[in-house]
Formats: C-alpha cells, sequence, structure tokens
C-alpha cells in the first residue's frame, strides 16, 4: 500500500468504527481485524501504520465524528505530512477543501464534561497505559517473578505490583503460562486491596466478569474460605474456569445470575457474607487511555441506565452482608453520578450502614470515597468506596 492509500484505509476503518459506535455494534479492534483479513495484500507495515493512522483520529476527537474523513481531515489539520497525502492520486482520498470541516480535537465529550468529578485532569485521560502485572501469591513472590521481568518497576503502595512498558506481551511469557502473574492495572488492584479479604472468610466478587478481582481476592485468601464469582454474562464469566485453574485458584465458585432476577439466585447467601465486591457496569470513562473509542458510545440516555442499574445492584448486594461486614463499591469511571453520588445515595437509602476510611495512601478522597485517576495516579480512572454494615 502507498502511505496515502494507507491513509484511505484508516478512513473507511474509521466510517465503519463510528457507525458500530452509533449502532452499539462490534469494537474497533475486531473491526480493525476483519478489514485486514479481507485484506490480505496489506502487510504488517501497512496494518501498522493503518492502525496508528485510526487510533490517533480517534484519540484527538472527543465528540463522534460525522464520517471517517472529517475524523482523518482533523487529523491532517495538525499535521502536514498527512495532509500532504491527500492528494487524488490512484487510492488515495480526494484532496482537502480549504472550507472542509474536520472534527474538533478534545479529550472528554461536551455534554460529559460538566458531569466529570472536578479533581479529574483531563489531559491524561487519554494518554499510553503500562502494562501492570499481580504477583500471584498463591504461586510466587515479587522476587521470583523478577527474574522473569528484569525491565518491570516495582509501583508504590502495591507489593505484589509490577509495571511494564506499554504493549508488553506478557502472554508470551513463562511467567504468564505458568500462572505466576495477570496482567491487572495498578487501580485495579488497589480496589482489591480495599476489600480486605483473608482466608476463611465468605467474599463474593458479585459483578465477577472475566475474573480479574476475583484471582486477586483468591490471592488474598491464600485459597482458603468462600470466593463467589457471580455475573450475568454467561460468556464473560467463562473465561474465569481457564484463569483460574493456571492461578492454582480452584476453590472459586462460579455463580449465573438472570438478569433483573439476580436476588432469587442469592437468596441463599442473605447474611452471610464477610465481604462483597460491587464492580459496577459502568460508563468506562477511566479508561479511555485503552479504549478510547468508548467516548463516541456514550450517550445521556445510556449514561443515565447505568446510573439506574448501579443502584439496583448495590440494593440486592447489601442483604448479602453479615453484620460487620464490609461492601466495596467500584467503577472504572470517573463521573460524580457514578461515584460519590452513588453512595451518597445508597447510604440514604439504607440504614445501618456507613464509610470506611479506606487508608490506602494513594489517590485522592472525594465524597466518601476515593478516587484514582491517570494524570494523578498513573492508574486507570477509579472511584470506589468501602461501606460497613454496622447493624
Amino acid at each position: 500500500m502507498t502511505p496515502a492509500a494507507r491513509v484511505q484505509a484508516a478512513i473507511e476503518l474509521l466510517d465503519a468504527i463510528i457507525a458500530s459506535a452509533r449502532d452499539g455494534g462490534p469494537a474497533a479492534d475486531t473491526l480493525i481485524a476483519r478489514y485486514f483479513k479481507e485484506r490480505r495484500y496489506a502487510g504488517s507495515r501497512d496494518r501498522r501504520a493503518v492502525r496508528d493512522h485510526v487510533y490517533d483520529a480517534v484519540r484527538r476527537a472527543a465528540d463522534r465524528p460525522e464520517s471517517g474523513r472529517a475524523a482523518m481531515v482533523g487529523l491532517a489539520r495538525e499535521r502536514a505530512e498527512i495532509a500532504a497525502l491527500f492528494d487524488g492520486s490512484p487510492h488515495a482520498p480526494a484532496p482537502i477543501a480549504p472550507d472542509e470541516p474536520g472534527a474538533v480535537s478534545g479529550a472528554v465529550p461536551g455534554w460529559l464534561t460538566p458531569l466529570l468529578a472536578e479533581p479529574v485532569e483531563q489531559d491524561g485521560l487519554l494518554g499510553r497505559a503500562p502494562v501492570d502485572l499481580r504477583v500471584n501469591r498463591l504461586k510466587a513472590t515479587p522476587d521470583q517473578v523478577s527474574t522473569f521481568f528484569p525491565e518491570a518497576v516495582a509501583i508504590d503502595g502495591l507489593p505484589d505490583a509490577l509495571r511494564l512498558p506499554e504493549g508488553w506481551p506478557v502472554e508470551q511469557s513463562d511467567a504468564w503460562k505458568q500462572g505466576l502473574v495477570e496482567v491487572q492495572d495498578a487501580g485495579s488492584q488497589l480496589i482489591s486491596a480495599a476489600c480486605g479479604a483473608e482466608a476463611g472468610m465468605t467474599v463474593i466478587d458479585l459483578c465477577a466478569g472475566a475474573g480479574g478481582k476475583t484471582l486477586a481476592l483468591a490471592a488474598a485468601m491464600a485459597g482458603r474460605g468462600r470466593l463467589i464469582a457471580a455475573d450475568t454474562i454467561r460468556s464473560r464469566l467463562s473465561r474465569l474456569a481457564p484463569r483460574a485453574e493456571r492461578a492454582g485458584a480452584t476453590f472459586i465458585e462460579t455463580l449465573l445470575l438472570d438478569q433483573g432476577h439476580e436476588a432469587r439466585a442469592l437468596d441463599g447467601l442473605k447474611g452471610r457474607a464477610d465481604v462483597v465486591l460491587v464492580d459496577a457496569p459502568c460508563s468506562g470513562t477511566g479508561t479511555w487511555r485503552r479504549n478510547p473509542e468508548a467516548r463516541w458510545r456514550m450517550t445521556p440516555a445510556r449514561l443515565d441506565r447505568l446510573v439506574q442499574e448501579q443502584a439496583r445492584i448495590l440494593d440486592f448486594a447489601a442483604p448479602l452482608l453479615a453484620p460487620g461486614g464490609a461492601l466495596v463499591y467500584a467503577t472504572c469511571a470517573l463521573t460524580d453520578r457514578e461515584g460519590a453520588g452513588q453512595v451518597r445515595g445508597f447510604l440514604k437509602r439504607h440504614d445501618g450502614w456507613t464509610a470506611e476510611p479506606l487508608g490506602i495512601g494513594q489517590g485522592r478522597d472525594h465524597g466518601d470515597g476515593l478516587l484514582l485517576t491517570p494524570g494523578h495516579d498513573a492508574t486507570d480512572g477509579f472511584y470506589f468506596a468501602r461501606l460497613a454494615r454496622t447493624a
């Protein structure tokens, strides 16, 4: 492919990504993989260059562009070397007209900006994310793992965490294959630590997904006790079993819940849990470093639905706790409606609960919980709080 043809390919892909974001279709990575599967003539350098164009255009446009061309024109207005490739030659995009509009640059969609928690630094939301590892204490110590990754650096406040540069192929390493490490953002590790899970406890990960935090809880429990990973999405929950096998965390139980009727399946656990983690479905505003196209998928109506769902999950989670138990609420979101406001609403609806100090030494106090942001903490963005059942 010529350099100009690569730009045109990026425009075509951006058209597909914009349509998919609007209609709730596949993610950008899936669309890119399909595109090149159908165009085997494109070499590795072509694929890499087109992918870079696509993600550079995605990262710079906060609001969903009108078209792939508008997204690339916006980028071209900032990069003369790309603008020069709009030359109208075979397989190249047509020249850019002087008055042709391009996508506006920005970090946060206009409608969402006033909803962000005030301390959030917008400039940090789209930086490149490193690769963070969690040492699996069921199988190894940090010193043992560091021999596999001499380039890794320790992360303050997290004795089991190591950090590698962006794009490090961890899953090709012997340490990963042997279950000695898991890829897990440092912020996510802090949330798992905030649960205070210990051996012999009954712990429920209520929105477990593929089980990243479940595995961290399993290690904290030293493989002893009762640990239940629950979720409403079978395909996500099914990914936990092979991960748990590799990690040596075979005591984990899985529980598939029926959306809207979760309380029925959880009835036998009422009043029995020492810890319940609610890592609630959310807007994902804290993960834009890894998934910048998520900005194009979020709408005010979708945010409203998520906020309602978060409150509903908290309400059926609360009865699961034994007196003195802890409910840890977390989202990878940076809007106050999903974070501080959600916790405040829970405490108003439920008597006999109080927010506990987290005492982690990282992040910033915000409302009744803790706020982590990429710009301040070099982690993904999270809000979490620990709520104790006092009666």
